[in-house]
């Protein structure tokens, strides 16, 4: 695996501050917001300067029931290609559910959603992560999500469940110990025990990213300082391995770039603390192998030396052999040797689809449509994961129709989280803005005379075949001063 180092994720708010900031090897840019035929400057900059740019995608929705949509896929390849990228990276999460295979309205989340961890839900996964592959001109990581949800019945912890995908497709991982500890608040789960069961020979790089704590509840917002126990699972992993390099992700509320270097320099100092530990750790081994050699009977019965299998990690592929996981979590020697033997048959991964997809679109209704709750989820939980996916929502369309703050003003939010409580998404999020405008037009709103001539003439600019003025931004900023100034 290609040696990255230190990165930060390229966003066009800091894209100066990156091309300024020191001891940046490489960074990392959404793969949506790139056109290939017209990378921004500030990108095209940094790649000639040598630094390694890598397309980080959100839309393809590997972990959902249906395959992977071929433009997407399409897409994806077109952006590393067009930047010269090692890999490319995704990951495993909803996106959307619904449509025919499942005879529902077709709904999209707009956000990342957490897949079961069963059988059924890693036969899809596994099926969608191969046809991404043969898709890609370059090798595809993905990538562990935060989840504020748990699902029923889940069969595998996560660290089976990454192992067990890894093992069967040879995907590379991208390791975000934000998203550990998020899990670790969320869903109780051990982030000391989750890297214990990774396969930590397949990991690509790792995500490192800040959030909140409100009413016991974890937020994953990139809009926060990294906290202290997020770099403390960091050293953890860099204890266990040396990760072929590290990012620092922020999507909102950017500081200043002193802050950012700040961040990155007590990212370094975690990497470091746990290549400490890991030279130690291997120093003992070392010296403790020595010793049991040097007595003649001391190598324990599972030919181990100290508790570690000897060979390092090969031990732990025995283990899947014999009907163990990667943990030692026992399982029936079909679902042991699954990955071994390949796929499972069509017929039987043509039901497991409908199933997940099944289970994924009663989840999604329940949080984007208001239906009920499925069975054996936390329905308060339920409720946190609909407010927050409601509150993205609104933030990514006021980013994507900027017009749209400007002339409800403070009543924007308001208004929006209101129509999203009624009117699931059902496209991207310039159709959502869209309908947006349409559905406060069609009620008679806003109430301000002046306001709703602006919006109807927005919405007129942009839901016609092509633009009524060659001019949108001399009318927004005319907008922008006409509601400045009656503030």
């Amino acid at each position: 695996m290609e040696r990255l180092g230190t990165g930060i994720g390229w966003r066009p708010e800091i894209a100066d501050a990156v091309e300024r900031m020191p001891g940046i090897d490489w960074v990392e840019a959404v793969a949506e917001n790139l056109c290939p035929g017209h990378l921004p400057d500030s990108l095209r900059r940094l790649r000639e300067r040598g630094v390694t740019v890598v397309p980080h995608g959100v839309s393809l929705g590997l972990g959902g029931a249906d395959r992977p949509d071929a433009d997407r896929l399409s897409a994806l390849a077109e952006r590393a290609e067009a930047l010269g990228s090692p890999l490319v990276t995704e990951h495993i999460a909803f996106v959307r559910a619904g449509g025919p295979l499942t005879a529902s309205p077709h709904l999209e989340a707009g956000h990342l959603l957490p897949v079961p961890r069963t059988r059924d839900a890693l036969d899809v996964l596994c099926e969608n992560v191969r046809i991404a592959q043969d898709s890609l001109p370059v090798p595809l990581a993905v990538e562990n999500i935060a989840a504020l949800i748990c699902w029923p019945g889940e069969e595998m912890t996560e660290g089976q469940f990454l192992y067990d995908l890894a093992d069967r497709t040879g995907v590379r991982l991208l390791i975000d110990v934000a998203n550990l500890h998020t899990n670790h608040v969320n869903r109780g789960e051990d982030p000391a025990k989750a890297l214990a069961e990774l396969p930590l020979e397949a990991i690509a790089y790792v995500h490192v990213a800040g959030g909140f704590e409100r009413d016991g509840v974890w937020h994953d917002s990139h809009a926060h300082p990294v906290p202290r126990p997020v770099l403390d699972i960091l050293t953890d992993l860099a204890s266990r391995v040396c990760p072929p390099g590290v990012l620092l992700e922020r999507d909102e509320n950017f500081p200043q770039p002193a802050e950012l270097t700040g961040e990155l320099t007590s990212i370094r100092r975690a990497l470091e603390a746990g290549a400490v530990e890991r030279v130690k750790t291997q120093f003992r081994s070392t010296v403790l192998a020595a010793a049991r050699r040097a007595v003649p009977g001391r190598e324990d019965e599972a030919g181990c030396v100290g508790g570690v299998p000897a060979g390092g990690g090969a031990g732990r592929r025995d283990e899947a052999r014999d009907g163990a996981g990667p943990a030692g979590h026992e399982t029936g020697a079909a679902e042991a040797t699954r990955g071994a033997f390949g796929p499972p048959h069509p017929r039987e991964a043509g039901a497991a689809r409908q199933r997940l997809g099944l289970a994924q679109a009663a989840l999604l209704s329940a949080l984007v449509a208001g239906t009920p709750v499925p069975e054996g989820f936390d329905r308060v939980r339920v409720g946190v994961q609909a407010r927050a996916l409601a509150a993205k929502r609104a933030d990514v369309v006021a980013k994507v129709a900027p017009e749209l703050p400007v002339i409800l003003g403070d009543g924007y939010r308001t208004a929006f989280l209101c129509y999203a409580q009624t009117q699931p998404m059902t496209a991207g999020y310039r159709r959502d803005a869209l309908t947006f405008a349409e559905h406060l037009l069609s009620t008679g709103r806003p109430g301000d005379a002046r306001a709703r001539r602006e919006l109807r003439e927005w919405w007129l600019e942009r839901s016609g075949p092509k633009p009524r003025s060659r001019r949108p931004a001399h009318r927004l900023a005319r907008a922008t001063r006409r509601v400045l100034a009656r503030r």
